[in-house]
């Protein structure tokens, strides 16, 4: 379709989905609380270690809840899941903001925990299947990258704003601010389009969901009846998981790529702390930020590159993120920043990837099965870098954080087909803003 020429249906649905799910991740991620919500704990009295233990408290309740919630995705309509899932955050916002001490505070990343559950898996098969749907899967990689930019763009929106909110009405003002934020992200989220088979066809479906070829344990004997209902479901996702190569691959590269430089960039205002002076602590980390932001975008063209540019990308950010973390210089800090840029974009484009691959009703659950193993990656990471703390400096935990994307890297180049090189649309139409 030229430049000039109308809309086509597909194209105008695609448009709407696009503006609505960026609409949403902008309110989700626009929480005035989030650069103050640590203040906050201090100032109500909490310790060092009472924070830290919320902290897991947080990542536990993801990690419990990531699968079920995948299942239940796959299971009912997954525009409930995401109209919801942002009123248990402003509930536990408000939770905090009314009656701050610990127990308000755990029961508060409780409910933030089961938010983002009911978001993971959700949005990405909800996403996927409906430009799927319209005939236009290829966009999803850069829908993706460009909301995963948004998502960045609202969290510095936020951090400007919470400064003059802060100072005119204290905690109570950015709470109050950061509810509002999350009634209208469920807004938003009831209007996403969804275009779904009925739950029964969907069971029945999950319930016959076995590769084609695959014997699996799981099989019913004769005479015994198939499982019906969200067993069927769950049972179709693992099945997938392991049995269909491809899927099983890119769910390790998945945990593997996202866990490491995920848990990273949490110590990045340390690492920074060894190099400038406090003050200037905040234009580092924004700088890594905007790598992040910018590896988001470049989602359309990580989904170009071959195989062996694929690895080589992987090991250029494994070096970049080595040298960079024991420069002890700021100027080190822009090759951090250059390699989360690359690793952003290899997790999205392994996320475009694994979606291209799934092949059973079962989406959600199986992408969940990415965010567990993300997780797990992550409180992993963080134990081992609060062991390794107590002998050497940041810069060389991150360092040493990097030696597994060599591992990926040799992954990509020895495994055929794990991530292969797809047709991408260049061409933007000025009607539909996507290409």
């Amino acid at each position: 379709m030229s430049a000039t020429s109308p809309p086509t249906a597909p194209d105008s649905r695609a448009r709407r989905l696009a503006v609505t799910y960026h609409l949403y991740v902008f309110l989700d991620e626009f929480v005035l609380l989030y650069p103050v919500y640590a203040l906050l704990f201090t100032d109500t009295g909490l310790s060092v270690a009472e924070i830290s233990s919320l902290f897991v408290l947080w990542s536990l309740s993801g990690i419990v809840l990531e699968v079920p919630s995948g299942v239940l995705a796959d299971a009912v309509s997954r525009r409930l899941l995401l109209g919801t899932a942002p009123l248990f955050g402003a509930l536990g916002f408000a939770i905090w903001t009314v009656v701050p001490s610990y127990g308000a505070f755990a029961l508060g990343f409780l409910l933030w925990g089961v938010r983002g559950a009911l978001q993971s898996g959700a949005a990405e098969a909800l996403l996927y299947d409906e430009l799927d749907r319209l005939g236009l899967a290829g966009r999803y990689g850069q829908l993706i990258g460009r909301a995963t930019a948004t998502g960045l763009v609202a969290v510095l929106l936020a951090t400007a704003v919470a400064a003059p909110v802060f100072a005119a009405g204290g905690y109570p003002a950015v709470g109050a601010a950061s509810v509002l934020a999350s009634l209208l992200c469920a807004v938003a989220g009831f209007a996403l389009p969804e275009n779904r088979p009925t739950a029964t066809s969907t069971e029945a479906a999950a319930a016959r969901a076995v590769p084609v070829g695959v014997a699996t344990r799981e099989d019913p004997p004769d005479g015994v009846g198939e499982p019906s209902g969200w067993v069927a479901v769950l049972r179709a996702g693992l099945t997938e998981a392991r049995a269909n190569p491809p899927v099983r691959r890119v769910l390790l590269l998945l945990a593997v790529v996202g866990g490491i430089w995920g848990g990273l960039e949490e110590y990045t205002s340390l690492l920074a702390g060894e190099v400038v002076v406090a003050s200037a602590v905040p234009l580092l980390v924004l700088l890594v930020s905007a790598g992040v932001m910018v590896g988001g975008l470049l989602t359309p063209v990580g989904q170009r590159l071959g195989p062996g540019w694929f690895a080589a990308t992987v090991a250029l950010a494994a070096a970049a993120l080595a040298v960079g973390a024991l420069s002890g210089r700021p100027a080190g800090f822009l090759l951090i920043g250059l390699a989360y840029c690359a690793l952003q974009m290899v997790g999205l484009v392994l996320d475009v990837r694994l979606q291209e691959s799934i092949g059973g009703p079962s989406r959600a659950t199986v992408t969940s099965l990415a965010g567990l193993g993300t997780e797990l990656i992550t409180i992993t990471l963080y134990g081992g870098y609060a062991l390794a703390s107590g002998f050497v400096g940041h810069g060389a935990i991150v360092a040493l954080c990097a030696v597994p994307y060599l591992v990926v890297a040799t992954v990509l180049v020895r495994v055929p087909g794990t991530v292969r090189s797809v047709p991408v649309p260049r061409v933007a139409s000025r009607a539909t803003g996507i290409e």
